[in-house]
């Protein structure tokens, strides 16, 4: 079944650009409309959904959040298109959204489609969330999708994050889990910004939930009791950390 998608950019040569770069690489893809005008984007959307839209964040007068305000609720998967900088690249990583940025790489193209085919549709409070994170400059709480839906998690109520192959899992204080389509890479490029560290090829654990390191056996337990190994060449960032929490 092909994605009807629709693309909206205030820039004819990014859209003529991205437009020439779906019809060449994804083949499952329709392009039912380009729009550089996004009020005229708004009143086709709404008379004819898409599967799938590609927005432009930053446009005048109405910038991409403002768009999909208008459009809510939205039942049509979102990818953003993105020139921000990296602080604001990690405001997308937090959430549960694809995204894409300038210039676009075909592979990440493709993977971004492929996701965004299968994925839940954008909450308002996922919109919401996003929208603050890239406002306040402060990032206090991640958006994970999961075959149930959207969960938002406070960093502060994950003890650890736990590599299972291609997908990782989060261990909360209240002793819940929850499974979530990224590696423990991706996690680390993440989680690492605010007050957790990467101690093992299979570990992420936050530095305020420690309570014991025992530096002979390279082995810490945190504040649930669970017991986890610290990889050596990780020990000496541990106890500069540790002291430092």
């Amino acid at each position: 079944m092909l994605i009807k998608t629709i693309l909206l950019d205030d820039e004819p040569d990014a859209i003529k650009l991205l437009q020439l770069q779906i019809d060449k690489n994804c083949p499952n893809v329709e392009i039912i409309g380009t729009f550089t005008n996004p009020k005229l984007a708004i009143q086709s959307i709404k008379k004819t959904p898409p599967d799938l839209l590609l927005i432009d964040v930053e446009m005048p007068n109405l910038n991409g959040f403002d768009v999909l305000e208008k459009l809510m609720p939205i039942d049509f998967s979102i990818i953003f298109v993105t020139a921000f900088n990296q602080y604001a690249i990690r405001a997308f990583k937090y959430n549960a959204i694809d995204y894409l940025v300038k210039p676009i790489d075909i592979s990440e193209l493709q993977n971004a489609i492929e996701k965004a085919s299968q994925r839940t549709r954008i909450s308002e409070m996922e919109l919401k969330l996003l929208k603050q994170h890239r406002l306040e400059k402060t990032i206090d709480k991640i958006a994970v999708s999961t075959q149930n839906g959207i969960h938002f998690i406070d960093l502060k109520d994950i003890i650890l994050a736990e590599s299972k192959n291609n997908y990782s899992v989060l261990t909360l204080t209240n002793k819940s889990s929850f499974t979530i389509s990224k590696t423990l890479k991706e996690l680390q490029e993440i989680l690492e910004e605010s007050h957790f560290l990467r101690i093992h090829r299979q570990y992420i654990i936050n530095l305020n939930e420690l309570l014991h390191f025992n530096k002979t056996d390279c082995l810490l337990t945190l504040k649930n009791n669970i017991n986890v190994p610290v990889a050596r060449n990780k020990k000496d960032t541990l106890i500069e950390m540790y002291r430092n929490i």
